[in-house]
């Protein structure tokens, strides 16, 4: 660093602030000890920061999910984020669904030997109360993905997961389906319990008066398997599926194959996330893209760096990907060939 600052013509401590990404550094500064640092190839050296200050330059990311494809794009941006600043990250599995007195072993398991600077949530650790009281009571620093409740408790990054779901609804409808089905997440996820009222708030508003048909896909493949058996076994079989993630959505996808049912000249698909799954199936799946990665990198730099000047809340676009698993309704194609 003192290379650095006589590279660069100013005070170790400004080339410590700048490294360190601290508020209230200008422009100015910042550029010339940037190209300073690329000049020297300068690398920090991340155990000679931690012995220097109260800082670890660890992030953790904590997560309880069942979609792997959710949970590597996510990893793939808080990773990017700590490149990005110089920091190493870690990753637990914490299950939400063990008991109180588990849950807080775990998570002071996890704090005391990782000694983190701050944590990134996801759902649905990001909405469990008992999580959120565990780092305000000890003063942990951590920033929520996809909050749904209590959104100005602490920093957070999240889409408008309802309009998303309200926007596929809306798609269908103007194909001219009238008879829905709905695989949803699991109980404990906001985002899915947000996604399921935007679908079902937008067909309302639209004029639906039959009810639609749902099951519970818990988010994985196998219970989109499930959810797609038992929604096709209806007594009136849907025109159309909304699934609430892609895995589950490729579930009911298998199912369809299993019955003998058509995607999507039998039956219309649509699922959420965009994730890699969308397109390693056939047909290619019509979904909301999220921007998973981006959300995790936006995550991660709210607490990596400090400004004062960031928001409290950042929400990031969706838009509806129009692939091969939807079409108009079989009656609605044969209706207006004649």
């Amino acid at each position: 660093m003192q290379d650095v600052a006589r590279h660069a013509g100013v005070s170790l401590k400004s080339v410590s602030r700048v490294v360190n990404r601290e508020p209230h550094v200008s422009e100015k500064l910042r550029m010339k000890v940037e190209a300073a640092i690329a000049d020297l190839n300068y690398i920090p050296d991340i155990a000679a920061r931690s012995l220097a200050g109260s800082r670890t330059f660890i992030i953790g990311l904590l997560f309880d999910n069942p979609s792997p494809n959710y949970t590597m794009k996510l990893q793939a941006g808080v990773y990017r984020a700590c490149t990005e600043h110089g920091y190493h990250l870690r990753i637990d599995n914490v299950d939400s669904s063990c008991s109180p007195a588990v849950l807080e072993s775990r998570l002071d398991a996890i704090v005391r030997n990782s000694r983190c600077d701050g944590f990134v949530l996801t759902p649905p650790l990001t909405d469990n109360p008992q999580v959120l009281d565990f780092f305000d009571a000890r003063g942990v620093r951590y920033v929520r993905i996809a909050p749904s409740v209590e959104v100005d408790r602490s920093p957070g990054v999240l889409i408008d997961d309802e309009a998303a779901a309200g926007s596929v609804a809306r798609y269908l409808w103007d194909l001219g389906h009238r008879r829905f089905g709905l695989v949803t997440g699991p109980v404990e996820h906001g985002a899915a319990a947000k996604r399921r009222a935007g679908f079902l708030d937008m067909l309302s508003g639209l004029g639906l008066t039959e009810p639609v048909a749902e099951a519970a896909g818990g988010f994985s493949f196998e219970g989109g398997i499930t959810a797609g058996q038992q929604l096709l076994a209806a007594q009136h079989k849907p025109t159309a599926i909304f699934a609430t993630n892609d895995d589950s959505a490729a579930g009911v996808m298998v199912a369809c194959s299993q019955a003998g049912v058509a995607v999507p000249a039998d039956l219309s698909l649509c699922g959420f996330d965009d994730s890699w799954i969308a397109k390693s199936v056939w047909p290619y799946l019509t979904t909301i893209s999220q921007p998973i990665e981006e959300m995790g990198h936006a995550a991660a730099t709210f607490l990596l760096d400090r400004r004062d000047s960031q928001p409290a809340l950042r929400t990031l676009q969706f838009h509806l990907v129009q692939r091969d698993s939807v079409a108009a309704p079989a009656q609605e194609k044969s209706t207006s060939v004649a």
